[in-house]
């Protein structure tokens, strides 16, 4: 009987948080992610001997955990958590409450009911720390200082008797209290590395490696290479080609692998999924057997799109090219090459936190068993890849989603004909490998490089790389060995790919400008480590240096989920972007309300988000959302849908949707509709129905177009607008209107 292999790989990742000049770290979440998730994802495998796993650590994230560890690490929100309330100056009050509420509002705060009623506290004064600091005494603030410490403490950790006790007491904490915790911390995260090294002994986990500081290999090797995915894409005025970085920094990650887990990995995913002819020919230089990347990569390389039905099935075609192993082999160049499922990964980072978990479980066995029959059918063995981030997902579930994993994993050991298996136990057990003799460049998102390079602020960041490589090149031969190899490090970190993950227009978060600092701190240290003066331009922001592109197209099928109450980053990767240029219009005077719009489809709805500029206004104020189907060739739209949202003190009250042209309500909040959802929070957010605009992709069932004026629709236009007292105060765009056209996924992807 064929065999279903299913290969799980989490991959755990923080940014190098470190200024190695002062020694400070900028922003906290390597210790708080290190005693939320990395030590419970792996000690959960105890439960299940038969379910084998794969660990992938960033070595820069593996060097800050052995930081803290050594006690060595200098982190000031560590220190504000625990310094005694009464002892905090101003400054540090509001250090506190601007940063010790970054966390999941639901998951993480609402389990703790002390540290919702603070928050809520936050919330009443604006979220703004020098407005809310007066209402907050020392008994808060320490109780703050607790909480928001356990509210990052691993399931496992939780059960200990004595923080078990200490999450029971609940609130009026004292001083001995906070030491405690602040001294836990260093205990419990010296149990994570050692707790992968020992699974990975017992042959329960395979721990595979990433380049030291996380870079997009195939642009170190060459930028250009971002044109080879997106032909016509802007590149940065310098070309930047430093293959003998790249080779340094995977050479660097399989070296610390090896002296902190005892064996050298064989294997890597590469940072993002990025994968090049050339990266490969690196890796395989340094004796790495296996990589991973994308389904999309493989389609690229391949010529073949993996287009999904309905219930996200693939055709049996398609199932046997994506459900394998592959062997590129090109020139010297051997390598094992897995492909994710990028599908059933999906389900994972976004889907299943919104279910019971029992249902999630059984959803996802059953959907495993469904994508891989039509290769068991031809009595092939099948091998199914599910990759993703290790640790963000679970703050939306609830206790960090462990209920679903325990079930999950109960499922994968009891099923028949099914095995959780290790990379390299998959490779070892295949037998009927996929040929691959070139490879197209590119990333998991998209199969191309367009969020690290390409937008003004990416090719910004590129070009001042480009000048602080070219200067150490020039200058490091008549430096000490000691300041070469600290402007040399600090070169390495500055290509890590997570500085350019927020430049553009992609990705934006509450600690925008803290990332856009450290870029800059650790391209000046370049030069103040050879004795030099960093360039002036180092001291100006590059977020916001130029104007974002004020409209970014869909690139891809979107499925958010409506809730307005939380960004998720990749729900909305590949929505359309408009943004607002709150620079150019600045010098007139205009309040700007409205920071962006995003808007995309899938096969069956229409999404829509608005993005205020800092909170929703506090007096009362309405959304209006224009949005017009219209066919090629006719000279007016085919149907115009109204959605208008109306919030008093910054609360959604009351929405509804009307058919524009015939003024007719089609839904509203007294008369719902299933297929609505109309929500306003943090954000404002909406779905609807494609065939209330008459219009539905060609892909989608033939049963959904209604008829051939339904097929015919090319494009949608979206206009978003805030009113106050009956009259428009802003609006996105402020010009013309946002469009999209009406396509399958493949058109989106591949321009087909």
């Amino acid at each position: 009987m064929p065999t279903l292999r299913v290969i799980l790989l989490w991959h755990q990742h923080q940014p190098f948080y470190k200024d190695l000049v002062t020694g400070e770290y900028r922003l906290p979440w390597v210790r708080l992610h290190a005693l939320k998730d990395y030590y419970g994802m792996v000690k959960l495998l105890d439960e299940f001997p038969n379910v084998h796993q794969n660990f992938n650590l960033v070595p820069s994230l593996v060097a800050q955990i052995q930081d803290y560890v050594a006690g060595t690490a200098q982190d000031p929100f560590q220190e504000v958590a625990s310094k005694p309330a009464k002892d905090l100056t101003e400054n540090e009050r509001r250090f506190a409450l601007q940063y010790l509420f970054q966390a999941n509002p639901q998951n993480l705060i609402g389990r703790y009911p002390r540290y919702k009623e603070l928050w809520e506290r936050f919330r009443e004064h604006g979220n703004q720390p020098d407005r809310a600091e007066r209402y907050f005494q020392p008994q808060d603030f320490t109780d703050l200082q607790v909480l928001s410490q356990i509210a990052w403490f691993d399931e496992f950790f939780l059960e200990e008797k004595d923080i078990a006790a200490l999450v029971r007491k609940g609130h009026n904490y004292s001083l001995d209290d906070q030491k405690f915790v602040i001294a836990r911390e260093r205990e419990l995260l010296a149990r994570v590395l050692p707790a992968h090294a020992a699974a990975a002994e017992k042959g329960s986990i395979e721990i595979s490696a990433t380049p030291f500081y996380h870079p997009i290999l195939p642009l170190l090797c060459d930028t250009s290479a971002g044109a080879v995915s997106t032909p016509g894409l802007p590149l940065p005025q310098n070309r930047f080609r430093h293959p003998e970085d790249a080779r340094e920094q995977l050479r660097r990650g399989l070296d610390l692998h090896q002296q902190v887990f005892g064996v050298r990995p064989k294997g890597v995913w590469p940072s993002e999924g990025s994968v090049s002819e050339e990266a490969l020919a690196i890796a395989h230089s340094l004796g790495v057997q296996w990589m991973a990347t994308d389904e999309g990569v493989l389609g690229r390389s391949t010529g073949l799109f993996f287009a999904r039905d309905g219930n996200g099935r693939l055709p049996g075609h398609l199932a046997e090219q994506l459900y394998n192993i592959y062997r590129y082999e090109n020139g010297s160049t051997a390598m094992h090459l897995v492909f994710r499922d990028h599908t059933l990964s999906d389900l994972i980072g976004f889907v299943y936190s919104g279910m019971p978990p029992a249902d999630a479980a059984r959803h996802l066995i059953n959907n495993i068993k469904d994508a891989a029959k039509p290769v068991l059918d031809k009595g092939r063995d099948a091998v199914v890849s599910i990759i993703l981030d290790g640790e963000n997902a679970w703050e939306y579930y609830p206790k960090s989603g462990r209920e679903f994993l325990r079930r999950f994993y109960d499922g994968l050991q009891r099923e028949p004909g099914l095995e959780a298996v290790t990379m390299s136990e998959a490779i070892a057990r295949h037998q009927d490998f996929g040929q691959l003799n070139s490879l197209v460049p590119g990333s998991w998102i998209n199969a191309n490089f367009n969020v690290w390079i390409g937008a003004p602020e990416d090719n910004r960041a590129w070009d001042y790389l480009h000048h602080a490589r070219d200067y150490y090149a020039s200058n490091a031969a008549r430096a000490s060995e000691a300041q070469r190899q600290l402007a040399f490090d600090e070169i390495l970190i500055a290509e890590g790919s997570d500085w350019n993950w927020w430049y553009g227009p992609e990705h934006h978060s509450a600690n925008d400008r803290d990332f856009d600092e450290l870029y800059r701190k650790h391209l000046s240290n370049v030069y103040q480590a050879l004795g030099a003066t960093a360039p002036d331009y180092l001291a100006q922001p590059i977020t916001g240096v130029e104007v974002r592109p004020s409209f970014v197209p869909q690139t891809g099928y979107i499925h958010p989920r409506v809730a307005g109450d939380k960004v998720r980053y990749f729900e909305w990767m590949g929505a359309a972007i408009y943004t607002a240029d709150h620079r150019a219009g600045a010098m007139h005077g205009k309040q700007f309300l409205l920071d962006s719009v995003y808007a995309g489809i899938d096969a069956t709805n229409l999404y829509g988000r608005l993005d205020f500029s800092g909170k929703p206004p506090a007096e009362d104020f309405e959304i209006v959302v224009n949005v017009e189907s219209w066919a090629s060739g006719e000279p007016r739209p085919r149907r115009t849908l109204r959605v208008s949202a109306a919030a008093r003190e910054g609360r959604l009250k009351e929405w509804k949707i009307e058919n524009g042209s015939a003024e007719r309500e089609l839904a509203s909040s007294a008369q719902p509709d299933e297929h609505v959802k109309v929500a306003l929070l943090r954000n404002f957010e909406f779905k609807v129905p494609l065939i209330w605009l008459l219009a539905t992709p060609n892909s989608a069932p033939s049963a959904e177009r209604k008829s051939a004026a339904v097929a015919a629709t090319s494009k949608l236009r979206l206009r978003f607008s805030l009113w106050q007292n009956r009259l428009p105060v802003d609006s996105l765009p402020l010009e013309g209107w946002i469009e999209l056209q009406v396509v399958s996924e493949g058109e989106l992807l591949f321009g087909a």
